[in-house]
Formats: C-alpha cells, sequence, structure tokens
C-alpha cells in the first residue's frame, strides 16, 4: 500500500472509531451531565438546538445526519438513526414561495413548525427526512429514502415519498421470536 492509501485508509478508521460511545452528555437535555448508556452518536452529524433534543439510552446515530432541534426532537431508548438522514423541526417549503423576494424567515404565513417523536427500537434507514409535526410509534421501521410527515402507529413499516404505512414489523418479528423463543421476554420488555 502507498503512502496515499495508507492516509486514506488511517482516515476512514479514524472517522468510523469517532464515535461517543456511553459517554455523550444527553438525557433530558445535552447539558444536564447524565451519561447515556450505549448511546453513539457520530462526530460527522450536525446537531442544532441541542437544548431541546432528547435522547435516551441505547441509541445509534450514524454518520452525516442533520438534526435541527428548535421545536422539539425526542428520540426513544433503542432507536437506530443510520446515515443521511435529515429530522427537521420548521421548515419554510412553503413560504418561501408565497413571498418570494419578500421571504424574511421565521413565523411567515407557511411557515411549518413542530416537534418530532421517534418511538422506541425504531430504525430509520439511509436518505430519510423526518419533517416536523412528525409522530413515530415505536417498534418501526422507516424504509430508506422515505419522506416521513405526520402520525405513525406503533410497529409500522413506512416507506414512500410521502411516506405511507406499507406493512406491520410484527409480521417481520413473529418468525424470528417463534425460532428463537429465548428472545420473546427481551422483545416483550419493550414491546408490551
Amino acid at each position: 500500500m502507498g503512502f496515499f492509501g495508507k492516509i486514506i485508509r488511517r482516515l476512514k478508521f479514524q472517522r468510523w472509531s469517532s464515535f461517543k460511545a456511553d459517554v455523550y452528555p444527553m438525557k433530558t437535555s445535552p447539558f444536564d451531565g447524565h451519561r447515556l448508556v450505549n448511546t453513539r452518536v457520530s462526530n460527522t452529524c450536525s446537531l442544532v438546538s441541542m437544548e431541546y433534543l432528547n435522547i435516551q439510552d441505547n441509541v445509534f446515530i450514524g454518520h452525516f445526519n442533520f438534526i435541527e432541534a428548535s421545536n422539539g426532537i425526542t428520540i426513544e431508548e433503542g432507536c437506530q438513526i443510520t446515515n443521511y438522514i435529515s429530522i427537521i423541526t420548521h421548515s419554510s417549503h412553503i413560504s418561501i414561495r408565497l413571498y418570494g423576494k419578500q421571504y424574511a424567515g421565521l413565523d411567515m404565513k407557511g411557515y411549518v413548525k413542530g416537534s418530532v417523536f421517534i418511538g422506541k427500537y425504531t430504525f430509520v434507514g439511509p436518505h430519510s427526512v423526518i419533517m416536523p409535526g412528525t409522530k413515530i410509534g415505536k417498534g418501526s421501521i422507516v424504509s430508506a429514502y422515505s419522506m416521513v410527515k405526520g402520525d405513525f402507529p406503533e410497529f409500522s413499516i413506512i416507506a414512500g415519498n410521502p411516506a405511507k404505512v406499507v406493512g406491520n414489523t410484527r409480521n417481520i418479528d413473529g418468525p424470528f421470536l417463534q425460532a428463537n423463543p429465548e428472545l420473546r421476554t427481551f422483545y416483550e420488555e419493550w414491546a408490551k
């Protein structure tokens, strides 16, 4: 391996090994001093308005995510937010067209804002966008490249642009639990 190959390999290792594990100082807010058990957040994430971000234990937030929490975001225990995801609590996607050159920012007509809630043990696939005012029930899967807005029930499989419920994760989990009955206690502990 040549000189540049060694540098690239070292940079890749540093990037992937730079998760903040078991020490990320977030609970109710990022500044209250609690340590989160097994929570890992990549150093390549952009976290905006962290004082309104509630992350719980056992959460994984991968590389190159944009999380803007000015109107409140809750990511419950055990969630996996993969890579290249935007979770936003405000958007000017309507108001910029209404005002044109007169657009001036916050709180104009058509300006959308709202909190985001992601329930326990939900998996969010790469390149997805979670829009303001979204609630995703526990145990859900958001398929890659989905544009998610609205309320989604527990155990939903969510896919599309705009995203819709296309299935139920319990249909996926059932055969695994039947084949591995020793896992049922772990599953029922959070899924009940």
